[in-house]
C-alpha cells in the first residue's frame, strides 16, 4: 500500500507540475495525432507545431497510447527539461538562477513549477520512510532486542496476546509475564528519553521566547507543553504550507542587497525558489541515504547548504568571494530565522 501511494504520490506531481509548466515544444509525432488546419481551440489558422494565439499544440493526442505517452513524459522527463535542470540546479545554481531571470529559460523548468515537484517529492518520501519520531533507540529483554518505539509496542502487543492464550489454556505465564514487564519498562524509558531530547533541543522550556501574535503564542505555548505532538503536526502539515517560505525568504534575501537598482524581488524570489528547490532535493537524498546506512549524511547536510548558498550567490548576483561569503554567511542566520517563523506558522494554522 505504500508503495502504491508513492506511486501515486509522484503521478500528481507530475500532473501538477506539468500543467503548470508548458511543453518544450518540438515537432509532434504523426501517429495518434489529428491533423486540423485551424486550432481547435481557438480556430486560428495553424502555422507550426503549436497555435499562434493561444499556445495549444496543432495535434491533440486522440489515442489510449498517446494518452500514456503523455503520462510517460510527465513523471520521467517534464518534457525533456527536468534533465537539463537538475544538473545545472546541483552544479551551477548561480548561472542558471542569472540565466533565468535574464531570459534565457526555455531550457529550464521554470522556479515555481520546479518547487511544487520538489516539495511533492519531498513530503512523499519522507512520509513513506517510516516514522521518524518514533524509529529510535532500542530495548532488550531476553537476549532479544528490538529497536524503535514503535516495533516494541508492537512486540509488548504480540507478547500480550501470547499470554493471553496461555492463560486460557491453564499454563504458567511467569516467564512471559517478566518478559512483558521488562520490555514495557525498557520503552516508558525510551519514551521519557524521546520527550527530553526533544524538549531540549527543539524548544527549552525555560526559554523567554514570546510573540505579540497570539495564534503564534499558542503555538508556542502548545509546542511547549506537548513538543512530541507538535513535531507530528510539522510533519503532517508542512508540505500544505511550503509555499510560505518563498514569502518568508524573500525579504531576508532582499536584506543583503539593500535598496539596490541592479537586482529587485523578482531576482530574489527566483533566487529563494531555486534553493528552496534544492534544499528540498538534499532532504529526499539525504533520506534515503540515511534509510541504507550510509556514513557521509551528517557530512553532506552539514557542508553541502551553504556551498550551494555561497555558489549560488555568487554566481546569480556576480559577487566576489568575500562578498559572497559574508552574504551566505548571514544567509545561514536567515535560513534558521525563516524556518522558525515557518514552523510557528504552520503549527498556527494547524490549530495547535
Amino acid at each position: 500500500m505504500d508503495q502504491a501511494a508513492t506511486i501515486g504520490d509522484l503521478v500528481d506531481t507530475a500532473i501538477v507540475a506539468h500543467a503548470i509548466e508548458p511543453a518544450a515544444g518540438g515537432p509532434p509525432d504523426n501517429s495518434g495525432h489529428t491533423h486540423e488546419g485551424a486550432c481547435l481551440n481557438c480556430g486560428t489558422a495553424l502555422v507550426g507545431s503549436h497555435c499562434h494565439a493561444c499556445g495549444q499544440a496543432a495535434h491533440v493526442h486522440r489515442t489510449l497510447g498517446a494518452f500514456f505517452h503523455d503520462l510517460a513524459h510527465g513523471v520521467f522527463h517534464f518534457e525533456g527539461k527536468i534533465w537539463r535542470t537538475l544538473p545545472q540546479l546541483v552544479l551551477h545554481p548561480g548561472r542558471m538562477t542569472r540565466e533565468y531571470v535574464d531570459g534565457r529559460r526555455a531550457a529550464y523548468v521554470s522556479p515555481i513549477a520546479l518547487f511544487l515537484f520538489c516539495v511533492f517529492l519531498l513530503f512523499s518520501v519522507v512520509s513513506h520512510m517510516g516514522n521518524t519520531l518514533g524509529d529510535i533507540g532500542s530495548v532488550s529483554t531476553n537476549g532479544k532486542a528490538i529497536s524503535g518505539i514503535a516495533a516494541n509496542e508492537q512486540e509488548i502487543a504480540r507478547l500480550q496476546q501470547l499470554r493471553a492464550a496461555l492463560a486460557a489454556q491453564g499454563k504458567p505465564t511467569a516467564a512471559i509475564d517478566g518478559e512483558i514487564t521488562g520490555r514495557q519498562s525498557g520503552l516508558d524509558a525510551l519514551k521519557n528519553a524521546r520527550g527530553e531530547a526533544i524538549r531540549k533541543a527543539v524548544l527549552d522550556q525555560k526559554s523567554g521566547a514570546r510573540s505579540d501574535l497570539p495564534a503564534i503564542q499558542h503555538a508556542i505555548d502548545a509546542f511547549r507543553a506537548n513538543p512530541q505532538l507538535g513535531l507530528y503536526k510539522l510533519q503532517s502539515n508542512a508540505y500544505k504550507y511550503a509555499w510560505a517560505l518563498i514569502p518568508i525568504s524573500v525579504p531576508m534575501v532582499w536584506l543583503l542587497f539593500p535598496f539596490s537598482r541592479r537586482f529587485g524581488l523578482y531576482d530574489h524570489t527566483v533566487f529563494v525558489t531555486y534553493s528552496l528547490c534544492f534544499m528540498a532535493l538534499l532532504v529526499v537524498v539525504l533520506s534515503i541515504a540515511g534509510k541504507l546506512g550510509l556514513p557521509i549524511v551528517g557530512i553532506a547536510a552539514v557542508v553541502l547548504p551553504p556551498l550551494h548558498m555561497y555558489r549560488q550567490l555568487k554566481g546569480a548576483y556576480g559577487l566576489s568571494r568575500a562578498s559572497a561569503l559574508w552574504r551566505t554567511a548571514a544567509m545561514l542566520f536567515f535560513s534558521l530565522f525563516a524556518l522558525i517563523v515557518f514552523a510557528m506558522f504552520v503549527l498556527a494554522e494547524a490549530g495547535q
